[in-house]
């Protein structure tokens, strides 16, 4: 017999309505899965862009001692270790009235209006501020230049970054996890709804069993029921994470601090195309493991 789309099309839509509860429920668990999946994938991004953008700008901060000028034997030391230093990209050396005027602007965005009261200019310590050539190098050069005369401390990243790489690592691991018992979940439901499908029509395919009917024509229209719920699914999840990621970057709107951490459109995209792929992968799976186990052709 040949395999007409109209035929197929209406025997999916019929099938689907006779279990609608079940294949409800299939579509619901498989939206929901999938939007963990999404908002996992959308988390590790907003990270590694955060990581990057942190990375990016000072890896490492000199604080010298308040006594110290510019021109002084301490100073002209550092800044002469710190050029001889394979792993330092550049310094920018700020004096007592630019490291005022940059803690200044520090505490008055952190509201802090009782520390800017006790700083003064003089007691404001000099800073060189470097880019490292590798990030990951901050400890080591840290180790250069503590204990160097004039310097007070060396302070770098390490422990925010280690933080925030712990924390999203947790949280990853907890979505995904939770993710793939849905999806499981997911599948299973397909299976019992295309099984429940297969039973209610054990006659009629016994009937085209007898007149000729090819395997393909008899399995179709269950596959493409499975395939439906699993694209509804994840459709269902799209539509979900693309709402998450907008509001979400509408809140980060008000905090400047965070705007490195907004997943780019391109990048939102890419992961909603890997949530539909999945969505297809779930649907035909499970109808395709309950037409071999339920389904005699």
């Amino acid at each position: 017999m040949p395999i007409s789309i109209g035929y197929i099309s209406r025997e999916t839509a019929n099938n689907l309505w006779r279990n609608r509860l079940m294949a409800i429920a299939a579509i619901l668990t498989v939206g929901v899965s999938l939007s963990l999946v999404g908002t996992a994938l959308l988390l590790r991004q907003a990270v590694n862009n955060s990581l990057n953008a942190l990375q990016a700008n000072v890896d490492l901060q000199i604080f010298m001692n308040p006594d110290t000028t510019s021109t002084s034997a301490a100073t002209a030391t550092v800044r002469s270790l710190a050029e001889q230093t394979p792993q330092v990209k550049k310094c920018n050396y700020l004096n007592h009235q630019q490291s005022y005027a940059n803690a200044v602007a520090l505490f008055r965005a952190q509201g802090e209006e009782e520390a800017i009261a006790a700083l003064t200019v003089a007691s404001t310590p000099p800073v060189f501020q470097c880019t490292l050539v590798q990030a990951g190098d901050a400890a080591t050069v840290a180790t250069l230049f503590n204990g160097q005369p004039g310097v007070f401390k060396v302070e770098y990243p390490a422990k925010s970054i280690h933080t925030l790489e712990s924390i999203s690592k947790v949280a990853q691991i907890v979505l995904l996890v939770l993710a793939l018992v849905l999806l499981v979940s997911s599948v299973v439901l397909i299976l019992n709804a295309i099984r429940m499908a297969i039973f209610s029509r054990r006659r009629e395919v016994g009937v085209m069993r007898l007149v000729g009917a090819t395997a393909w024509f008899i399995r179709l229209p269950f596959m493409m029921e499975g395939l439906v719920q699993g694209v509804i699914g994840a459709a269902i999840a799209v539509g979900m994470v693309v709402l998450g990621d907008f509001g979400i970057g509408a809140l980060l709107h008000h905090f400047p601090e965070f705007q490195k951490a907004v997943v780019p459109s391109h990048d939102v995209l890419v992961t909603e195309l890997f949530v539909v792929f999945v969505g297809i992968v779930v649907g035909v799976g499970g109808s395709a493991v309950a037409v071999r186990r339920f389904l005699d052709v």
